[in-house]
């Protein structure tokens, strides 16, 4: 029987690294995946067999490893942050249905979402959803639909894939969406290379937002009306300290 790990190797470092996702690409016979997230993987593990892919290759590198495996091998598909999560779990599970010798164990990760927050401090305590402005798999019309829906909800907002070279104007898009049912005053906050040597970010405002230049390495936070800026934080408050009030 071989064995198919999905890992979700965080930011891509040790620190970041679940015990779970480490211990896989040890077992792995081989790793498999996008040239970068192969990269930080041998970072760690030099001598490992890799086979990778570029950017729009994720058909091909996982059918890869789906058949790698079935031939009794172990082998570790790895993918930035969580699998599960704008990776490529739902696609490896879905090709590997049809492969009875092959069994698949997704291994969870640090999201960009969970490492972005808490690098500028409490955006996503309560409520939160999570959009990708990416366009490539998903129409726009669709992606500016559900921005719509969410202004409305009036709950935080983590945005993935805010921009890229070939649709700069992407989240000054989505900004502009959102100004319609947000205040521009609105808290927001961006992380890039959340969690690696890189790493920046700041807060500011929704108005400010729109204006920023972002790329496909930066996590965008749009802050609920609620939320505000302590001590250098963005922090969405839960309501804890209003308890003994009611």
């Amino acid at each position: 029987m071989g064995r198919l790990f999905v890992v979700g190797l965080g930011p891509g470092n040790r620190a970041t690294m679940t015990q779970a996702a480490y211990a896989a690409l040890e077992t792995a016979d081989m790793l498999c995946g996008y040239d970068t997230y192969v990269r930080l993987a041998t970072e760690l593990l030099p001598h490992k067999p890799t086979h990778v892919t570029g950017m729009g290759g994720e058909l091909e590198r996982c059918s890869w490893a789906v058949h790698a495996a079935a031939s009794d091998k172990k082998v570790a598909l790895v993918c930035s942050g969580d699998a599960g999560v704008y990776g490529l779990a739902g696609l490896a599970l879905e090709l590997a249905e049809d492969e009875p010798n092959v069994e698949v164990e997704v291994i969870p990760g640090v999201t960009a979402a969970l490492a972005g927050a808490a690098v500028l401090g409490a955006p996503l305590v309560n409520d939160y959803c999570c959009i990708s402005l990416s366009d490539y798999l998903t129409p726009w019309e669709t992606i500016a639909h559900r921005l719509r829906c969410v202004g409305e909800a009036g709950i935080a907002i983590c945005l993935y894939n805010p921009a890229s070279k070939q649709r700069p104007d992407h989240l000054a898009r989505a900004c502009d969406i959102l100004l319609a049912t947000r205040d521009a005053r609105t808290v927001c906050g961006w992380v890039r290379n959340a969690g690696r040597e890189a790493q920046t970010h700041r807060i500011l405002t929704l108005g400010e937002l729109r204006d920023e230049q972002v790329d496909m390495l930066t996590t965008v936070f749009v802050g609920a009306p609620e939320t505000v800026v302590v001590g250098g934080h963005m922090v969405t408050p839960r309501g804890y300290s209003s308890q003994d009030k009611r």
